[in-house]
């Protein structure tokens, strides 16, 4: 048997952008995205701190193929600060694709965080956007309330999930991703890459049953 988590009301569970546009029959849907609701609801009980986050882009974002001519979803560009892959338009504001999916428990949240609303940077990071400059104020907000574990859940786990994790840690917090809490989209080997990338920076991964 594998211990239990103890969480402590220094721990904050971060869920990522569980909209509807990120479920079966969204405009981005992550396979089987709408399955980590159930385990997310459920460890969610055992926090006293929960985040959420969401996706939250202008119709003429530099992220979506239509706005380029000629240019097809997931295809990349060079932007000034790097690669950006190409994404179908998706959790526009104010849409029904923006918004939380429906079985999603968000009463126990105290904040959540709007992301990708500027116009010319995406932002997958719950803390910091794709110019790894311009801040979301999630930092400041986990720092005032002197949290120490960040447990990040949600969507996608080799894109949101990674950069907020690995950002999170970044910033000096211990990081845990619960994996049957998360799922991928796997593009060109992102998955694996994810997970190397969380062995390296010493982030954990934990399944659901620690939280049993």
């Amino acid at each position: 048997m594998r211990p239990v988590m103890k969480i402590s009301d220094r721990d904050v569970l971060l869920v990522i952008d569980v909209q509807n546009d990120f479920c079966t029959g969204g405009a981005l849907a992550v396979p089987g995205g709408e399955k980590v609701i159930p385990a997310i609801n459920r460890i969610a009980q055992r926090f006293g701190n929960m985040v959420l986050t969401q996706d939250w882009h202008p119709g003429d974002h530099v992220s979506f193929a239509s706005n380029h001519t000629g240019k097809q979803p997931f295809q990349t560009i060079e932007l000034d600060y790097g690669t950006q892959v190409l994404w179908p338009p998706h959790c526009v504001q104010g849409s029904s694709g923006a918004e939380f999916h429906r079985d999603l428990d968000v009463t126990r949240a105290s904040l959540v965080v709007r992301k990708g609303f500027r116009r010319g940077i995406d932002s997958y990071s719950a803390l910091v956007e794709n110019d790894k400059r311009t801040p979301t104020g999630l930092l400041g907000y986990l720092r005032e309330r002197e949290l120490k574990t960040v447990f990040v859940a949600g969507l996608a786990l080799d894109f949101c999930v990674r950069f907020s994790a690995e950002d999170a840690r970044k910033a000096g917090f211990e990081v845990v991703v619960i994996e049957e809490a998360c799922r991928g989209i796997d593009l060109d080997g992102s998955v694996a890459a994810a997970h190397r990338s969380f062995r390296d920076l010493g982030i954990s991964i934990v399944g659901a049953e620690a939280f049993l």
